[in-house]
């Protein structure tokens, strides 16, 4: 048997009766053969608390303190995890991501894996031990200063793990049995998805589904590392995300078009008012925002007013992001010579993805009539080779992923979705 990386989540670590409950199943994984590598995230609500302290502490606390601060969390998880396995008679060593080897850059919150050296990892494994890591975390290469990776960072965790280490699969357990067609608090029929694609995957994280880390599917992706999507609180078996060619269809979904429906309502829409028309006005307003490091999703410009030659252009981006983008775009004023900044915050976003959408006709049409039929306004649209996207008002979201849903034929009869922790991660 091989390697198997097990990662869980701070839903299924929440107390001591669920750090005992993991430990079986760990134990039970490494009974049948496997060699096991688990990473934790901090246990239930423990980061946020660290945070909320931090901000008790200062109002604005040094990012590599806040690090140091936050790291703490999945060291808790790792060690009492550790005790409880070694309660069941199986050896468990403990390692911070430092110590397993996950080296990061500089960037404090939200730091990339640029490497992983897992020497003290293998050792752990050659010598019969199950290696306990604490997720979310790493080194930097050039500081040495313990570093995040940011929310959801320990699923990217257990996949670098997994491709350095070679491992068979890494499993990502949570509060759900998988990857459902739509968030099951919204759609109580939603359909769990047996399998997936890696890109599909992608669009939904990318999209507001947030069972899977976008870091970590792309770090699965460039690897081939296969991911299986399970819960910690059940047997079932859960979403195997792979390479496209490998995915086999569902026989009992005829043809789908559409894998699920992704919804986000932590955007907010910035529209720029009265830019000339002139070349190089729109890339000097983008490059601004990428000098403060905000990422942009959907841009839409208008086309100009004869009148005027003036021209709008609005744009989606994370709402936490909203203050500093303004200021930023503020102290263009001058040089770009628009006329006003125009904020929304009241914003969702609804997508619909799917692979099967390459080479079927009418899927837009037949997306914008039930978002219609909804009585559903449309106020922005983007849309890739499998995905279709538009920025709705926020109060909207839900009727919208409802609709969406409904209109193509995602629902089971049977309710599959159970969300066992209440988080859904």
């Amino acid at each position: 048997m091989g390697i198997v990386v097990q990662k869980y989540g701070g839903s299924s670590v929440a107390d001591a009766t669920s750090v005992k409950r993991v430990a079986q199943r760990i134990v039970a994984t490494k009974k049948a053969g496997h060699d096991v590598v688990v990473v934790v995230s901090a246990m239930g609500d423990t980061t946020d608390e660290l945070i909320d302290l931090a901000n008790e502490v200062s109002p604005l606390p040094p990012a590599r303190e806040l690090d140091m601060l936050l790291t703490a969390g999945e060291r808790i998880s790792m060690a009492v995890l550790a005790m409880a396995i070694g309660n069941l008679g199986q050896e468990a060593r403990s390692f911070t991501g430092s110590q397993a080897g996950v080296i990061t850059d500089a960037e404090h919150g939200k730091a990339k894996i640029i490497d992983v050296t897992p020497g003290r990892i293998e050792k752990a494994i050659a010598e019969g031990a199950i290696a306990i890591v604490a997720g979310f975390q790493g080194v930097s290469q050039t500081t040495k200063d313990i570093t995040t990776l940011g929310r959801g960072g320990s699923d990217t965790t257990a996949v670098a793990l997994a491709a350095a280490l070679h491992a068979d699969v890494c499993e990502i357990y949570s509060d759900v049995d998988g990857i459902f067609t739509a968030d099951p608090r919204i759609v109580p029929d939603a359909r769990q998805i047996p399998q997936i694609s890696y890109e599909e995957t992608l669009e939904m994280a990318a999209n507001g589904a947030k069972i899977l880390h976008l870091r970590c599917v792309e770090y699965a992706r460039r690897n081939d590392m296969p991911i299986h999507v399970r819960s910690s609180f059940s047997d079932k078996p859960g979403t195997w995300v792979l390479k496209a060619e490998d995915v086999t269809k569902d026989p009992t979904m005829e043809q789908a078009i559409i894998s699920g429906v992704a919804h986000d309502r932590s955007e907010a829409k910035i529209t720029v008012v009265g830019v000339p028309d002139q070349v190089g006005y729109a890339a000097a307003i983008l490059k601004a925002l990428g000098d403060a490091q905000i990422n942009i999703d959907m841009i839409v410009q208008n086309v100009s007013a004869a009148a005027t030659a003036l021209t709008d252009i609005s744009f989606t981006l994370p709402r936490a992001d909203g203050q500093t983008a303004m200021t930023a775009l503020a102290r263009l004023k001058d040089q770009v010579g628009f006329e006003r900044l125009q904020y929304d915050d009241s914003v969702g976003k609804v997508s619909i993805i799917g692979a099967g959408m390459r080479s079927a006709p009418g899927i837009t049409a037949r997306f914008f009539q039930a978002l219609a039929d909804a009585n559903v306004n449309i106020a922005m649209i983007s849309t890739s080779e499998i995905r279709i996207s538009v920025v709705v008002a926020e109060s909207q979201v839900e009727n919208a992923v409802r609709a969406a849903h409904s209109a193509f034929d995602l629902g089971t009869d049977e309710v599959e979705a159970v969300v066992y922790g209440g988080t859904g991660r």
